[in-house]
């Protein structure tokens, strides 16, 4: 579920949507590993940062569509369950978009810590 909480977090902060993290906080055991994970400055290219803007508007998409899902799911085995299928279906976008998914979560916190870096994304993300 690690692999989800950041992806969640880096689409809708990509997208300017942080107010919809809520779902994004079953594994509050992320939290204290972000400033360790991002404590490497990273010099991300702009194709980079293209293709994580690409697959942040896709995560996003399938975010939406997941969390109504997932509030839907009664019991902890089928929201289980729907979370898997979401992580599952994100990995794959992200990978798709031509990111590994270490890269794409690097991309996110970076994002998160750097200021210049979040307006370059959201510039890509108007553009």
């Amino acid at each position: 579920m690690k692999r989800m909480t950041a992806f969640f977090s880096a689409a809708l902060l990509s997208a300017g949507l942080m107010s919809v993290t809520a779902h994004a906080q079953q594994d509050p055991a992320t939290a204290p590993e972000q400033p360790q994970a991002a404590a490497p400055a990273m010099d991300f290219s702009d194709q980079q940062l293209q293709q994580f803007v690409d697959a942040s508007e896709e995560i996003v998409v399938i975010s939406q569509e997941y969390t109504e899902r997932l509030q839907a799911a009664e019991g902890q085995d089928a929201q289980q369950q729907v979370q898997m299928e979401a992580n599952d279906k994100m990995v794959e976008v992200v990978e798709d978009s031509g990111l590994d998914v270490d890269t794409f979560n690097a991309i996110g916190l970076a994002v998160q810590q750097d200021p210049e870096l979040m307006q370059r994304v959201q510039e890509m993300v108007e553009s």
